[in-house]
């Protein structure tokens, strides 16, 4: 079992946010790249890339892309001049969920775990995955307590520590079964 990406949810079209545009770069249209994908290169292997802009996605096409000093940086079909490319400086670059590759059965992209039950191994419900965090030495669950929860709780930070933890993650039922008292 292991999590892929810094995959989020966004808008109602579901896309999925892969990286940031950075300042232009030279005169011709480039533009800097800030990748959240795990090797920052793949996020040149998905395409169209979508921005949205004034509530709509607006789908651009990668005409070439190079390293540049420790950076990355992209030149967009039709996108010639630095005024034209300063305008998508800081957008989100985001990708149809579609166009990503299918993870095996116990792989899992973060923006799965967003809304499901989690639940302990005796059958208690803790609540919904709102947010994973990640912290240096593992990620973290945050999950929204139910409005009656029994012990108080308003919000649970669950370690995603595989076995340890996390005993189970299913898909279909949308839930997420865990070793966790409660009461934490």
């Amino acid at each position: 079992m292991s999590m892929k990406g810094k995959e989020t949810m966004s808008g109602q079209n579901e896309k999925v946010v892969v990286g940031k545009f950075g300042a232009t770069y030279g005169i011709r249209g480039w533009l800097k790249v800030f990748s959240y994908t795990d090797n920052a290169e793949s996020i040149f292997s998905y395409s169209p890339w979508y921005v949205k802009h004034k509530g709509e996605w607006v789908e651009y096409n990668i005409e070439s892309w190079k390293r540049h000093n420790k950076g990355l940086v992209v030149k967009l079909d039709g996108m010639d001049v630095r005024e034209d490319a300063n305008l998508l400086t800081n957008f989100e670059i985001a990708i149809d969920p579609g166009s990503l590759p299918e993870l095996s059965e116990d792989e899992f992209y973060w923006r799965e775990l967003f809304g499901m039950q989690v639940v302990t191994t005796n059958g208690y419900n803790l609540g919904e995955v709102t947010d994973i965090m990640e912290t240096g030495s593992n990620d973290v669950l945050v999950v929204k307590a139910n409005l009656k929860d029994a012990f108080g709780q308003k919000e649970r930070l669950i370690p995603f520590l595989e076995e340890q933890v996390i005993k189970q993650v299913d898909r279909e039922a949308q839930r997420i079964e865990v070793d966790w008292d409660p009461g934490f």
